[in-house]
């Protein structure tokens, strides 16, 4: 698996453009409603608990950069876990102030190679993860969407679940993964290194 592959390290939370890392590696961002499971999935990816899974939905209000290492402790790719949204009780003077710096981070970041768009496949598809889908299209930027907890349902639903994420947000592809079971992990990970340009397993 390539998280073993890789030791984490956290490096910063910025809560502006000037307090970005420098950029030095590929970006992979991770974006999603505020309960869909992120840090979870994040935690899976990587094999160890780098990213803090929180009880209250909407906890993270800055975007977490997280290296991936080597084993000659060498920087190879950055995990960016970027605040999640739709979370009603969020103050509305703290996501307001969202946009100053997470929009500069996807639409001008440089090394950002990928987006990793989280929905959470037990629920009907949702408005503001429709947003975030035609943003990225408009800017141009590379993304996956993911549905999460596939754990959750049979097989039948989880089917039915995944084409109405596919019909309505007019995809291609979804990628469904269990953090709990590892599904899909592998897969994703295929997909993250294969746009980062870094050698597959």
């Amino acid at each position: 698996m390539p998280s073993t592959r890789y030791t984490t390290q956290f490096l910063l939370s910025a809560l502006a453009a000037e307090q970005f890392p420098a950029p030095t590696v590929p970006e992979i961002a991770f974006l999603g409603r505020s309960n869909v499971g992120k840090s979870s999935l994040l935690n899976a990816l990587v094999g160890e608990k780098a990213a803090k899974v929180s009880q209250t939905p909407g906890r993270t209000r800055a975007i977490n950069f997280f290296a991936l290492l080597d084993p000659r402790q060498q920087s190879k790719l950055i995990f960016a876990d970027l605040p999640g949204y739709g979370y009603a009780k969020i103050s509305k003077s703290i996501s307001a102030e969202w946009p100053k710096f997470i929009d500069p981070y996807l639409a001008e970041r440089g090394p950002l190679k990928l987006c990793v768009c989280l929905v959470d496949s037990n629920i009907p598809p949702q408005p503001n993860d429709g947003k975030l889908v035609d943003w990225l299209r408009h800017a141009g930027r590379e993304f996956l969407v993911v549905a999460t907890k596939t754990d959750r349902l049979s097989g039948n639903a989880r089917t039915r679940n995944l084409l109405a994420i596919k019909k309505t947000f007019e995809l291609d592809e979804v990628l469904p993964v269990s953090a709990k079971t590892g599904a899909g992990i592998k897969e994703l990970w295929i997909r993250i290194e294969a746009s980062s340009a870094i050698e597959a397993v």
